[in-house]
């Protein structure tokens, strides 16, 4: 199976439009580091929080949270590397099927390029022109194959290890904001700095997507921000149970 770098040289690359900054695919990491970030404020925050409803102890809390941190920041950068190399592997099989049915079934492969451009409105001879164009050059025909036929685009190619390094990062970051104040203050008052260090953390990460989204900065922020709340109380109550028990 051709890896994906030569994958990439054969199709010619990407694209030129992506050349801009909107449609970069560089744009795309913005749901790696929303989903590390989110994902490691609000599991931080419920941990810390429930560990001081347990135990009100700074040094345990520092710990433990720190431990937490980088385990789940190794684990998220390794899940979203193995998730993303799969992606890619799948993508470079059926890539690679659509080669051998070129050369095996060319003239059933051209009936397809027909039939998708007929549903795009060309008729006739603009029809048989734009087909011969194509399928004059392997390149050409193998890209329109992978995006009419198979839905894929030269830009879902991410590199995994990328995407793996820039989750684990988001996440390690984000993470590690609610356990900051442990190592400075008394446990009640940085009890407070974590909460509220996190909870406008939350509220810039949930604002701050809206420059991709397009949607309200308020209805962007105070949904994230609402979410971690949420997971914080649930966090505070279950360790107070526990500290109970």
């Amino acid at each position: 199976m051709a890896s994906r770098s030569k994958i990439l040289e054969e199709l010619g690359g990407k694209p030129g439009y992506l050349d801009e900054a909107w449609h970069s695919p560089k744009g795309k990491l913005i749901r790696e580091v929303l989903y590390g970030a989110t994902d490691g404020l609000v599991t931080s925050l419920g941990f810390v929080i429930g560990v001081y409803g347990a135990l009100h102890d700074s040094r345990i809390i520092l710990i433990t949270g720190i431990a937490g941190a980088s385990a789940g920041a190794l684990s998220m950068g390794f899940s979203a590397y193995i998730s993303s190399k799969s992606q890619s592997e799948f993508f470079l099989a059926e890539i690679e099927r659509e080669r051998r049915e070129m050369k095996e079934m060319p003239e059933k492969e051209r009936d397809e390029i027909r039939k998708i451009y007929r549903g795009k409105g060309f008729h006739g001879e603009e029809l048989e022109m734009v087909v011969n164009r194509i399928t004059s050059k392997p390149s050409v025909w193998l890209r329109v194959m992978m995006e009419e036929e198979l839905g894929l685009l030269v830009e879902s190619f991410e590199n995994p290890w990328v995407i793996g390094a820039v989750t684990a990062c988001s996440y390690a970051a984000a993470a590690f904001l609610p356990i900051l104040p442990y190592a400075r203050v008394a446990p009640q008052g940085a009890f407070a700095w974590s909460v509220g260090i996190s909870i406008l953390a939350l509220f810039g990460l949930g604002a701050g997507k809206t420059r991709w989204t397009r949607l309200s900065p308020w209805r962007g922020g105070l949904e994230i921000m609402g979410i971690g709340v949420i997971s914080a109380l649930v966090g505070f109550l279950i360790g107070r149970l526990a500290g109970g028990l």
